[in-house]
């Protein structure tokens, strides 16, 4: 019996074998759930009909989070073929290419709206039809960064919707808590992700981020996933409106230098 043995989750957000969704996915199912998948647009289903096929997925459906009435009709397919579920996954974010390469400070009154609305709100308005199926000790999950709290360059108006996300998180599980649902994020550490590739600099963003953890080191897809089954499980049950840092201990670290340059010449030998 997996952890997650009789558990039915609904994920929101795989785009490709990368994804930190799929990884999340991957991990819930070596557990026993049973999942359920959407995607957006042909392009995509195109990846993501297979990989949800490979879990065993009989619930693939198309839904654009940033229109209501799909929302809806995907709710509608879930309670045909499931009834109630237990856990909802959110793996969800966009902004526009120019608001990720510019100064923060250009950023276009259009390209915030998009991002906060398919970047931030999208959690509420996938959580608001769910919560009527969703059984009492139900998890919600969602994925956040650290550029929500501290200036990561070239991140901008991500930086402000993760914000808000994690912010829409504990009002959430403070709504949601008298009905025994829980609401968490995970915030990983930077993963060579599709979404991720759109950030200037990413590369550079990766080899720092490992050389200043800890651990010395990034974190995997794999890593994120395992807590993500925490999160879902009974083991958690006591968690809720948390942001839970899976990002080898990156954001513990204050400065961050190689110290081995600043030392000075050896010492002449005697």
């Amino acid at each position: 019996m997996g952890l997650l043995s009789g558990k039915k989750a609904f994920i929101f957000g795989v785009a490709n074998e990368r994804s930190i969704a799929w990884g999340i996915a991957q991990a819930f199912h070596a557990e026993g759930a049973e999942l359920g998948f959407n995607f957006l647009g042909e392009a995509l289903e195109k990846r993501v009909r297979p990989l949800a096929e490979s879990v065993g997925a009989k619930l693939i459906l198309p839904c654009d989070v940033s229109k209501d009435t799909e929302i809806e009709t995907l709710y509608k397919e879930v309670e045909k073929a499931w009834g109630k579920f237990d856990i909802l996954v959110h793996c969800i974010a966009f902004a526009n290419k120019e608001e990720l390469s510019n100064p923060f400070s250009t950023t276009s009154r259009a390209g915030f709206h998009l991002a906060m609305d398919i970047s931030a709100y999208s959690l509420v308005a996938i959580t608001r039809p769910a919560v009527p199926l969703l059984n009492e000790g139900g998890s919600i999950i969602t994925l956040t960064y650290y550029g929500s709290e501290k200036v990561i360059p070239n991140y901008n108006i991500m930086g402000v919707a993760k914000a808000a996300l994690e912010c829409s998180v504990r009002y959430l599980a403070a709504d949601l808590g008298a009905k025994g649902i829980r609401v968490n994020a995970i915030s990983a550490g930077p993963i060579k992700t599709l979404a991720a590739s759109g950030v200037g600099g990413f590369k550079t963003m990766l080899k720092t981020a490992g050389d200043m953890t800890p651990l010395k080191r990034n974190v995997s897809q794999d890593e994120v996933g395992n807590t993500a089954t925490y999160l879902a499980s009974s083991w958690s049950s006591g968690v809720t409106g948390e942001v839970i840092y899976v990002d080898a201990g990156a954001n513990i670290i204050g400065m961050h230098f190689d110290e081995k340059k600043e030392e000075g010449p050896a010492a002449p030998a005697k």
